[in-house]
């Protein structure tokens, strides 16, 4: 059974043209218990026309009523995706606390104003320098943050990658990608398992199911899945394969979030 999904975007996102009520229909459908709207805030974004600003007022009213329309059906609860920089520390902190959220993931999506993306994050360096970069910022983002429940998507940054071989191997990253799972493990933080990889053609979740071993080996027991969805047919895309992986990893687990505290639902 699909528990819940707990990476997902709407029209309150600046890339998603995806009404609630179309996501939570869907995710009704297929007999999810839990829909988490994790729309995104991305302060400092470069890209001036993808603001990536969530007003938090009408993204709560909307959540808010909802949560009552579908309550016989679904819970439905209020999350975010929070861009980190290095230089948005006190930012992120007071837009996280200040207003209620049942979850936030962490994510890096943009390195010294560069969008992760944007294929001038990759010019003039090779594979190995890139993911070395991005990793290295993933790991100075969540030591320097406190804000967040989960890191998201963690091994993402091959999805733009331009080189004919764009995989990652765990072990050529081991030395930091392990300083990562120390920092969330010590910080009680969690991972955010997204299967938005076969999506766009990776053919795995992020993180990769080595990590995700490594994490248990190290301590780490929280684990959320989501579909980083944007359209209504992506909810709980690929989750069994996504399921698959986390128990072998060892987890037997995943965590359901009220206002930013973990319980733990058995995989079935």
């Amino acid at each position: 059974m699909i528990y819940s999904d707990y990476h997902v975007h709407t029209k309150f996102s600046t890339d998603s043209q995806a009404e609630m009520t179309d996501m939570i229909d869907k995710a009704v459908s297929l007999g999810l218990k839990e829909i988490m709207f994790t729309d995104h805030m991305d302060i400092d974004f470069p890209d001036r026309n993808m603001p990536f600003c969530l007003y938090y007022p009408d993204y709560s009213e909307a959540v808010n009523l909802y949560k009552v329309l579908y309550m016989k059906k679904i819970d439905v609860l209020i999350g975010v995706e929070m861009g980190l920089q290095k230089h948005i520390v006190m930012e992120a902190r007071m837009f996280t606390e200040f207003n209620p959220f049942d979850f936030v993931i962490g994510s890096t999506h943009v390195i010294d104003g560069l969008d992760v993306s944007d294929p001038k994050f990759f010019e003039g360096k090779t594979k190995k320098q890139a993911y070395t970069e991005y990793f290295e910022s993933v790991l100075e983002n969540a030591k320097l943050h406190n804000c967040y429940n989960v890191y998201g998507h963690l091994d993402y940054v091959n999805r733009y990658a331009p080189y004919e071989d764009k995989s990652i191997d765990y072990a050529d990253y081991a030395d930091v990608i392990d300083e990562i799972l120390k920092v969330l493990v010590n910080k009680g933080k969690g991972l955010d398992v997204n299967t938005s990889g076969y999506r766009y053609g990776i053919g795995r979740p992020y993180p990769q199911g080595a990590i995700l071993k490594r994490f248990k080996e190290l301590g780490g027991e929280i684990i959320t899945v989501g579909s980083d969805a944007h359209r209504p047919e992506d909810i709980a895309d690929h989750f069994e394969d996504a399921y698959k992986i986390i128990k072998e990893a060892g987890f037997k687990a995943i965590a359901s979030f009220r206002n930013k505290k973990p319980q733990f639902v058995d995989i079935k």
